[in-house]
C-alpha cells in the first residue's frame, strides 16, 4: 500500500512525492482549463452578459473550477488560485502553476505566489 496516492488527506510531500502526483494534476488541469477557456469564450461572445444563457454558462464555469479544486485537495495539495497548487513541504510549499511541467518553485507558509523562489535557490547544492 505504500506506493498508492493517499486520497483526501492533508499530507507533507517531499519534492519527489509532489513531482509524482504532478502528472495527474497536470492532465486534469489541462483538460479542465481547455473546457473553461472554451466556455468563457462562449460567455464573452454573448451580447447580453446578464441573459439566462450567460448566467447558466457562468454557473457551469464555477462548478468546473470547484471540481478542479476538490480534486486537487483529494490528491493532498492545496489549490491556491486558478490552476495553481501548493504542496506542503513541512517548512513551506512546493509551488506549481499550470502549464509548468515540473515543480521548480517553493515559498514559505506566509509567502504567496509572488514570494516563490527557484528550488535551487532555496536548497543550494546537495551532494549526490
Amino acid at each position: 500500500m505504500s506506493g498508492l496516492i493517499q486520497i483526501n488527506r492533508h499530507r507533507v510531500f517531499t519534492h519527489e512525492e509532489a513531482e509524482g502526483v504532478l502528472p495527474v494534476i497536470y492532465r486534469m488541469t489541462e483538460e479542465i482549463s481547455r473546457e473553461v477557456k472554451h466556455l468563457f469564450q462562449c460567455v464573452e461572445a454573448l451580447p447580453d452578459k446578464k441573459s439566462a444563457r450567460a448566467l447558466e454558462l457562468e454557473a457551469t464555469l464555477d462548478g468546473m473550477i470547484d471540481r478542479w479544486q476538490q480534486k486537487v485537495q483529494r490528491l493532498g495539495a492545496k489549490p491556491k488560485g486558478l490552476w495553481l497548487a501548493d504542496f506542503d513541504s513541512g517548512d513551506g510549499y512546493w509551488c506549481w502553476k499550470f502549464p509548468e511541467t515540473q515543480i521548480r518553485y517553493k515559498h514559505g507558509y506566509q509567502d504567496g505566489f509572488s514570494g516563490r523562489k527557484l528550488i535551487e535557490e532555496t536548497h543550494g547544492n546537495h551532494p549526490s
